[in-house]
């Protein structure tokens, strides 16, 4: 009997010493990340050594590290297996000099490096997964440098989601080095109720698609899709995103080539009201200047990166007329009027409706002018799929 006393109070021990050391690395993402990742662009095919660099180069080059922009991210099919110690193997073809090279190179532009792998057995393009190696797999992102690791939720069978990522928290932790962790679940077990202690930001739909209003369904169920299809998916989760720990509704597809310049404006603007993760991922190289100076508006990311880390309420729903409100600091307010039609809609608003009764003064975001203060009605013309994004300002 002394024997099985002793044995359960051991195994009671070791797990409630891994219950406390084992956790993720705090105070990272205080802010929501912003970045740049390498699927929308690229792809399996199009990633190379070569043009990881170049987009290095011109998130520099462009301004948009100036304003915030700071991961590089590399997304599947940079892996191609493992050696005969377990090792997971980079593509030779693709990065002939490593990805220890290509991250210092990163590191150097004053950039960091983030790299994608898998909680199955292998990733969704089908290369090797980290199931079975997540230790090794992390040690190994450790010893490369890399700052951030997505990590994603194919071919993973009857795997518990929960149980998974907190196993690769736990295996980051123990690498020693700093990094985000991006679980990417797809928000299929509602992550936003139980990953606050394990990942930094979590998928909350399935992946974005480069377009304003289409379904993507699966298994009968809509998933994701299209900007507002996602959008639509954040109703009323605001109140489990905050500082280190961020719903994450998928990447921008701003410069992709689909979207209208209005509908590019609203997702910028939507994604910052919500305090999203800000990862774009059009080819930086090739930008053409209105869409730099869009991915560059400072006046609007400064509203996602807001140090309060409040994610808006949707305060007005008329039906194709929408009003989002968040608070910031300094007793300031972001609001974000949003017109889903397909057709300009003028407005008169009062800014008693949504309970706005001292005076401030009225900023436009996005034409960088002042509007009045809100003890008069704001007249405004919205686009169609466009916002008028304004920040209040108390009178001094």
């Amino acid at each position: 009997m002394k024997d099985i006393i002793k044995t359960l109070c051991m195994i009671l021990l070791v797990h409630c010493s891994t219950t406390v050391f084992s956790q993720k690395f705090e105070g990272l993402a205080e802010v929501p990340p912003m970045g740049w990742n390498s699927w929308n662009s690229f792809r399996c095919d199009g990633i190379n050594e070569q043009k990881i660099k170049e987009i290095a180069d011109a998130m520099v080059s462009s301004g948009m590290k100036e304003v915030g922009y700071e991961y590089i991210v590399i997304d599947d099919c940079w892996q191609v297996g493992r050696d005969e110690q377990g090792n997971i193997l980079a593509d030779p073809q693709k990065f002939p000099s490593g990805i220890k090279s290509l991250v210092n190179y990163v590191h150097e532009k004053g950039l960091k490096f983030g790299i994608y792998s898998c909680a199955g057995t292998l990733t969704c393009q089908e290369r090797p997964g980290s199931r079975g190696y997540e230790f090794q797999d992390a040690r190994t992102y450790a010893a490369w440098g890399v700052d951030y690791l997505k990590y994603d939720w194919c071919h993973t069978g009857t795997q518990d989601a929960i149980s998974s990522y907190t196993l690769m928290r736990d295996a980051i932790y123990q690498a020693g080095r700093p990094t985000v962790f991006s679980i990417c679940e797809w928000g299929v077990s509602k992550p936003w109720l139980w990953a606050k202690d394990v990942g930094h930001l979590w998928r909350t739909t399935g992946d974005i698609r480069n377009n304003w209003d289409i379904p993507d369904a699966k298994n009968g169920k809509v998933w994701g899709g299209g900007v507002i299809i996602n959008l639509d998916m954040q109703y009323l989760l605001d109140e489990f995103s905050g500082p280190d720990h961020w719903n994450d509704p998928d990447m921008l597809e701003i410069g992709n080539g689909k979207l209208t310049l209005e509908e590019s404006r609203s997702q910028l603007s939507l994604w910052s009201m919500l305090s999203a993760p800000l990862m774009a991922g059009n080819d930086l190289r090739n930008m053409d200047e209105s869409t730099m100076k869009l991915l560059t508006n400072e006046e609007v990311i400064t509203i996602d990166q807001d140090s309060l880390g409040i994610s808006a309420k949707k305060a007005i729903d008329d039906g194709e007329f929408e009003v989002f409100v968040k608070p910031l600091t300094d007793d300031e307010v972001s609001v974000c009027f949003f017109n889903r039609e397909d057709v300009r809609v003028d407005i008169e608003f009062d800014w008693k409706r949504i309970g706005i009764e001292q005076s401030y003064r009225i900023r436009d975001l996005w034409n960088h002018k002042s509007l009045g203060v809100t003890t008069d009605k704001l007249k405004m013309e919205i686009p169609a799929h466009g916002v008028v994004h304004v920040q209040l300002h108390p009178h001094q």
